[in-house]
């Protein structure tokens, strides 16, 4: 190999000395600065995209929180307007109940005072049904007549002895 051969070592250092050189200039001078600019522009994008990434995580945590706000708040009036129409139903109904109420009222008493007056009325059909009863079975009994008043004056006084 002639690398290794001791008569050509010095002239071989000296390429690899212009060699190394040549190489560190070209690499210093022209790619090495394009690499570097290269390099910065994609940290400062990558800064960028991860500043706009924060910022869209910040909106969206506001969006979200309105969002949830919003939810809550309809939340909260559909409870209301679900208490205020209960109120209003069972505020109809207590009033319906109550109309209810004294129309049942009426006319219980309006049928008790029927219920009264047949009661009177037939009281009296039967009052006038026992004095002529009365009055017939004394008749035949006695074989004399009976006087209608006095048989009438027996039957009151029998009633009232029962009530």
């Amino acid at each position: 190999m002639p690398q290794f051969d001791p008569a050509i070592f010095s002239p071989l250092l000296v390429w690899l000395v212009v060699t190394f050189v040549a190489l560190y200039v070209l690499m210093s001078k022209f790619a090495l600065p394009k690499v570097a600019t290269i390099i910065e522009s994609r940290a400062e994008r990558i800064e960028g995209n991860l500043a706009k990434a924060e910022q869209l995580r910040a909106e969206a945590a506001n969006v979200l929180a309105a969002y949830e706000k919003a939810i809550a708040d309809a939340k909260a009036q559909a409870q209301a307007e679900l208490a205020k129409a209960a109120a209003e139903s069972a505020a109809e109904t207590a009033r319906r109940e109550a109309d209810f109420g004294k129309r049942l009222a009426e006319q219980t008493r309006t049928a008790e005072g029927r219920i009264k007056a047949a009661q009177a009325d037939a009281m009296a059909q039967v009052k006038a049904i026992a004095t002529d009863l009365a009055a017939g079975i004394s008749a035949k009994l006695t074989g004399t007549g009976v006087d209608q008043s006095a048989a009438g004056a027996a039957v009151d006084a029998v009633v009232k002895e029962r009530a």
